[in-house]
C-alpha cells in the first residue's frame, strides 16, 4: 500500500493538474464548462480553495455538509474529459465522479431544464478502443448513485428522466449526417445528446470506481424549444450531485 500510495504522490501535480496529492477530494462535481465550475463552488462550497489553474481551468476543493467536495470542469469532447477523468481516478484517488453537464433532449416528452440521469451510455466514438475489448462496451452508471439521485430528485419533486443517453464525437447543430444521426439514436430510446458521459464511465469502469451522469437538457431537438443557459437552470441538478458526496 506505501509503495502504491508513493507511486501516486510521483505522479501528481500532472501536466493537467497541479494540485497535489490530498488537495482533491474523494468526490469530484464535474461540469464541462470552466465558468459553471466557477459558480458552482461559489455558490455552494465551504471555505472553497482553488488547487489548480492549469490551462485556465479552474479546481475547487472545499465542503459541502461537512463532506470535502472538489469541483472542476472536464472541457468539451471526450478526449478532454477522458484526460481529466483518467487522472483524478488513477492519480488523485477520486473514488466518484457526478457529471453535471448539459444536453440535447432527444425525446419530446422531455422539456428544457429537465434532468436526466443516465442509467447507460452509448456511443458513435472509438474512445473504448483503447480497452482492447472484443466487443462493444456499453458501460452503465454506478447503481447506488444513480439510486440515491433518483431518490433525491423525487424527493424534491425535480422532475428527472432515467435511462440510455448517447455520447458523441460530434455537437448535433454542426454533424454533417444532420437530424438523421440524432433521430436513429431516439427512435432506439436514448434520452439524450452530450459529448462526455461514455468517457466517464469507461473511465470509471477501467479505474473500478464510481460515476454518474447528471444531465440537463438546454434544448429539445424535436421541438427546438431551448432553456435560457443561465446559471439558476442547473440548480436542481447540482443540488442533487452535491447530495451524493
Amino acid at each position: 500500500m506505501a509503495e502504491k500510495q508513493s507511486s501516486k504522490a510521483a505522479a501528481t501535480p500532472t501536466p493537467h493538474n497541479r494540485a497535489k496529492l490530498g488537495q482533491i477530494a474523494p468526490t469530484v462535481i464535474l461540469p464541462g464548462d470552466g465558468e459553471r465550475a466557477e459558480w458552482a463552488a461559489q455558490k455552494f462550497l465551504k471555505d472553497a480553495q482553488i488547487v489548480s489553474d492549469v490551462r485556465k481551468l479552474k479546481v475547487f476543493t472545499g465542503t459541502y455538509n461537512s463532506k470535502p467536495v472538489t469541483i472542476m470542469a472536464s472541457g468539451m469532447g471526450m478526449p478532454s474529459a477522458g484526460i481529466y477523468i483518467h487522472e483524478l481516478y488513477n492519480f488523485y484517488g477520486v473514488e466518484k465522479i457526478i457529471r453535471t453537464g448539459t444536453c440535447g433532449a432527444l425525446q419530446k416528452e422531455i422539456a428544457p431544464g429537465e434532468m436526466i440521469l443516465a442509467m447507460s451510455v452509448s456511443t458513435d466514438s472509438n474512445h473504448a478502443h483503447q480497452f482492447e475489448l472484443s466487443g462493444t462496451f456499453s458501460p452503465p452508471a454506478d447503481f447506488e448513485l444513480l439510486k440515491s439521485a433518483a431518490d433525491f430528485a423525487r424527493s424534491e419533486k425535480y422532475k428527472a428522466h432515467i435511462g440510455m443517453v448517447f455520447s458523441s464525437d460530434f455537437f448535433s447543430a454542426y454533424n454533417a449526417k444532420g437530424e438523421r444521426e440524432w433521430k436513429a439514436w431516439a427512435k432506439m430510446g436514448a434520452l439524450a445528446q452530450d459529448m462526455e458521459t461514455y468517457a466517464l464511465y469507461c473511465a470509471a469502469a477501467f479505474a473500478q470506481k464510481k460515476a454518474l451522469s447528471i444531465l440537463t437538457a438546454t434544448i429539445n431537438l424535436h421541438t427546438k424549444k431551448t432553456t435560457k443557459n443561465n446559471d439558476e437552470a442547473f440548480i436542481p441538478m447540482m443540488l442533487t450531485a452535491l447530495q451524493l458526496a
